[in-house]
């Protein structure tokens, strides 16, 4: 790969940089002091309205601005973990490429596809459970997935 395209953008270096600092338990404690020290103010202030509203409008920024730091960066990891599963798929000979780019297929579609797979485990569940028993299903040497799919 060039230096071009292994190069990621400020706001992809940003929001990643974001997501790290925020999903650790230092930033977690500093929360938690943060409403601690907030709460311990609210005798001074005689639990004021003012006293109130610091603290919910400082959570809202704060939950405003991180909501789209996470999004992009989770929407960045799901695409690169597509990328490599599509990858796998192709280098394996058997697999079915018809699973490539399966985020991009509508509601319907992934969940005609999650029966179908359902179907396929119960054929080897009751394939296992037939083996155990001492006897086969049908003698067929064809795999339940494929003779499924097609």
């Amino acid at each position: 790969m060039s230096e071009s395209t292994t190069k990621r953008d400020w706001f992809s270096n940003f929001s990643s940089c974001c997501s790290e600092i925020v999903g650790s338990r230092w930033s977690f404690s500093i929360a938690i002091l943060i409403v601690v020290v907030w709460a311990c103010c609210g005798p001074y202030f005689h639990y004021s309205d003012t006293w109130q509203l610091v603290i919910n409008t400082g959570t809202t920024i704060v939950t405003f601005i991180i909501v789209f730091l996470i999004q992009n960066t989770q929407n960045r990891d799901a695409k690169a973990i597509n990328l490599k599963l599509n990858e796998i798929i192709l280098a394996i000979g058997r697999a079915k490429n018809d699973l490539i780019d399966a985020e991009k297929l509508s509601d319907e579609d992934l969940a005609e596809l999650e029966a179908k797979y359902a179907r396929i485990r119960e054929i080897y569940e009751s394939r296992k459970e037939n083996r155990k028993s001492g006897s086969s299903e049908n003698g067929s040497s064809q795999s339940p997935a494929k003779a499924e799919l097609g």
